[in-house]
């Protein structure tokens, strides 16, 4: 099924885009929650005039995170946690944790927009991504202390 998303979902896509599902994660869910609309040819050519119209707007909303992508660039953090004897972490290391750190450095980064690609459990030196925009994304290093 094509669909045309409302809103950004952080595993389909990004608002506006026209991505391709299964029936039923469309009709039950994306449609009936007003995620989505059906990508029928007059959804499709109000889409296009509305993209042309916010062409400046984008613009501007992608100038913004670019800016906010230079002032996390040179960013690495470090992330105290309670660990066993041999290093190991009691729990894990997870976005939220990264944003709050983020947050003391004076950053506002929405805990949604950060990405961990591996499970975080033991003391060492790890990487998290921020994407910012689906053009822009950041790479910030992390490391995990021990407490």
């Amino acid at each position: 099924m094509k669909i045309i998303l409302k809103e950004d979902i952080p595993s389909l896509g990004y608002k506006d885009d026209v991505v391709i599902v299964k029936d039923g994660y469309g009709r039950n869910y994306l449609i009936p929650q007003g995620k989505a609309v059906i990508a029928s040819p007059s959804a499709l050519k109000s889409l296009s005039e509305e993209q042309k119209q916010r062409a400046h707007k984008l613009a501007k909303i992608k100038a913004d995170a670019e800016a906010v992508a230079e002032s996390l660039k040179d960013v690495a953090l470090t992330i105290g946690a309670k660990t066993s004897s041999t290093g190991t972490i009691f729990g894990s290391v997870n976005n939220i944790q990264i944003a709050e750190a983020l947050e003391k450095l004076g950053h506002n980064i929405d805990r949604k927009l950060i990405v961990i690609k591996e499970t975080v459990k033991e003391v060492g030196k790890y990487e998290a991504t921020v994407k910012l925009h689906k053009e822009v994304a950041v790479t910030i290093p992390f490391e995990v202390v021990s407490e």
